[in-house]
C-alpha cells in the first residue's frame, strides 16, 4: 500500500506578502494581461484576414501568437484574483490543471519557435527550394507536431506529479502551482522524478536552445553571398527571432536544468518567463516588420505614415 493522498487543496504564498505590493501587483499585472491578449488577438486577426500575410513565417507566428495568449492565461488571472485573498488556496485537481496547462502552452512555444527556426533556414539556405519545402501540408504538419510535443511534454510532467502521495505540508512558496515545489511538499523519495523532469523540462530547454542558435548562426554564415538589402531584410528578421528564443528559453533552463531544488529567486524568473514574452513577442515581430506594420494598418484601418517599403 502506497502512502495515502491527504491533500485536497494547496495554500499558495503568491508573490509579496506585503498588502501594498500586492496591491500594485493587481495593477500591473492586470494591465500587462490585458496588453497581451489584445496584442496577440491583434496579431491572430492581421495574419488570418491580410492578403499578404500568407508565408508559412507568419503562419507559424499566427500559432505562437495564440500560445503566448494561453500561457499566461494559465496561470495569471489566479494570481491576479489571489491580491484581494488573505488565505491563498487552489484545489489538488485545480493545481494539477495548471501544472498541465502552463507546461503544455509553454512547451508548444518552445516547439512552435524551433519550427519557425527551420522555416528561417530553408528560406535563407535553399531559397530556391523553399515553396517545395514548406509547403502548406509540411507547415501544418510542423505545426500540428509542436503541439502535440507539447501536449507530451506537458502530460509526462504531470502524470509524475499527480501520482506522488501528498499526506501532509500543503504550502506552496509560489503564486502557481509547479512541478518543484510540488515535488518538495511530496511524502516521498522524489529523486527518480527530479531526474526525469530535469530531462523533460530543462535538458529539453537547453536542447532546443542548442539547435536553435546553431540554426540561426548558420543562417547568418549563409547571408554573406546575399545583397545588402537581403541581408538587412534577413538580419532584420532572425534577430526579431534569437531576441524570443532568449526570452523564451533562457528562463526554464535557469528552473529545471538541475535538480529538483527551489531557489529564492525561482519566482521571479518564473513570473518573467510567463508575463514578458508572451506581453512582447506581437511588438519584436511587428515593430521589426514593415509587412506586418503595413497590413495590421490595413486591417485596423489605422492611419500613419506609411513611407516604409
Amino acid at each position: 500500500m502506497g502512502t495515502k493522498n491527504n491533500v485536497t487543496e494547496f495554500v499558495l504564498f503568491g508573490l509579496f506578502q506585503s498588502r501594498e505590493l500586492q496591491h500594485v501587483c493587481f495593477v500591473v499585472f492586470s494591465l500587462f494581461h490585458m496588453l497581451t491578449l489584445l496584442g496577440n488577438l491583434m496579431v491572430i486577426i492581421t495574419i488570418n484576414a491580410s492578403k499578404t500575410l500568407h508565408a508559412p513565417m507568419y503562419f507559424f507566428l499566427s500559432h505562437l501568437s495564440f500560445a503566448d495568449m494561453c500561457y499566461p492565461s494559465a496561470t495569471t488571472p489566479k494570481m491576479i484574483t489571489d491580491t484581494f485573498v488573505e488565505h491563498k488556496t487552489i484545489s489538488f485537481n485545480g493545481c494539477m490543471t495548471q501544472l498541465f496547462s502552463a507546461h503544455f502552452f509553454g512547451g508548444t512555444e518552445i516547439f512552435l519557435l524551433t519550427a519557425m527556426a527551420y522555416d528561417r533556414y530553408v528560406a535563407i539556405c535553399r531559397p530556391l527550394h523553399y515553396i517545395t519545402i514548406m509547403d502548406r501540408r509540411k507547415c501544418g504538419l510542423l505545426a500540428g507536431a509542436s503541439w502535440v510535443a507539447g501536449f507530451f511534454h506537458s502530460i509526462l510532467q504531470t502524470l509524475l506529479t499527480v501520482q506522488l502521495p501528498f499526506c501532509g505540508p500543503n504550502e506552496i512558496d509560489n503564486f502557481f502551482c509547479d512541478v518543484h515545489p510540488l515535488l518538495k511538499l511530496a511524502c516521498a523519495d522524489t529523486y527518480v522524478v527530479g531526474l526525469i523532469v530535469m530531462a523533460n523540462s530543462g535538458i529539453l530547454s537547453l536542447v532546443c536552445f542548442i539547435i536553435l542558435i546553431v540554426s540561426y548562426v548558420v543562417i547568418l554564415l549563409n547571408l554573406k553571398s546575399r545583397s545588402s538589402e537581403g541581408r538587412r531584410k534577413a538580419l532584420s528578421t532572425c534577430g526579431s527571432h534569437i531576441i524570443t528564443v532568449i526570452l523564451v528559453l533562457v528562463p526554464p533552463m535557469f528552473m529545471y536544468i538541475r535538480p529538483s531544488t527551489t531557489l529564492a529567486a525561482d519566482k521571479l524568473v518564473i513570473l518573467f518567463n510567463i508575463v514578458m514574452p508572451p506581453l512582447l513577442n506581437p511588438l519584436i515581430y511587428t515593430l521589426r516588420n514593415n509587412e506586418v506594420k503595413n497590413a495590421m494598418r490595413k486591417v485596423f484601418r489605422i492611419k500613419g505614415n506609411s513611407g516604409e517599403k
